[in-house]
């Protein structure tokens, strides 16, 4: 994989690894953007296999920051609605109704996977980082989320544009980007709580869904898949703020022993 910045003019084409398998883990504001943009994307490469993830439901408070057709379990919901476009295309569509916890983290992600991590909180983040990389010899991983609204821990004002994407890359069991929680404090040790702790009360206070933030991470995600697949990820932590208008790779992709 070439993790050099990609010189002018070269053309990139994507291509899917053998056996493919990308596993959405969260369908909120950000990840049910992913499903539907990613699915287009991948179908029109090839044979693949999409799982989504999550336990949690779409209810009626959701609909003012989330696209969906009805009520019900987030991952069943995105599944069924994206069936029809894609039944007769070499995608194949799955959906698994859990959250993400620690006694089905290993059933539910296996070596080779692609894993788009878009939930909301750092404990699960924490989680599925630490699990790849005690577990797992080859996988991308990529977290995207807003940054929400109000005072963080450090106590720095956030005002709901800011937002970030991490690569975590393994390749035959050397890593090829540091971890999620080499460099985010706020992931290696979490504030919050597992998305099973949490009322929806809690939830909507302690991260709000910011739609055009989420929109934003919801590309930045998908561009890090696209040059991935096109064997140039050149960088493994990218930040934005949609008020300034900015958007830039804040640290390289390389190999960390």
């Amino acid at each position: 994989m070439n993790t050099s910045p990609i010189p002018k003019g070269e053309r990139l084409v994507p291509s899917l690894p053998p056996n493919c398998s990308i596993k959405i883990i969260g369908l909120g504001g950000v990840g049910s953007i992913v499903a539907r943009y990613g699915a287009m994307f991948v179908a029109a490469l090839g044979e693949a296999r999409m799982v989504l993830i999550d336990g949690d439901s779409f209810e009626p408070n959701n609909s003012a920051r989330m696209f969906f057709g009805e009520f019900g379990n987030k991952a069943s919901v995105v599944k069924e609605e994206l069936l029809p476009r894609f039944e007769n295309s070499n995608l194949a569509l799955v959906a698994i109704p859990e959250f993400i916890l620690t006694d089905n983290i290993g059933r539910l992600l296996q070596d080779g996977d692609i894993i788009l991590l878009t939930v909301d909180n750092h404990a699960t983040r924490k989680l599925v980082n630490d699990h790849c990389a005690a577990n797992l010899r080859n996988f991308l991983l990529l977290s995207g989320g807003n940054d929400g609204v109000g005072t963080d821990a450090s106590g720095s004002f956030r005002r709901g544009s800011y937002g970030n994407v991490q690569a975590y890359l393994r390749k035959d069991g050397q890593d090829i980007s540091h971890s999620l929680t080499r460099y985010h404090p706020e992931i290696a040790n979490p504030a919050d709580k597992l998305p099973t702790d949490l009322s929806c009360t809690e939830l909507v206070m302690s991260t709000p869904q910011i739609l055009f933030a989420n929109l934003a991470v919801a590309s930045a995600m998908l561009n890090a898949l696209w040059l991935y697949l096109c064997g140039h990820l050149h960088y493994s932590d990218l930040s934005f703020d949609i008020a300034e208008g900015l958007m830039r790779p804040v640290m390289k992709m390389e190999n960390k022993p």
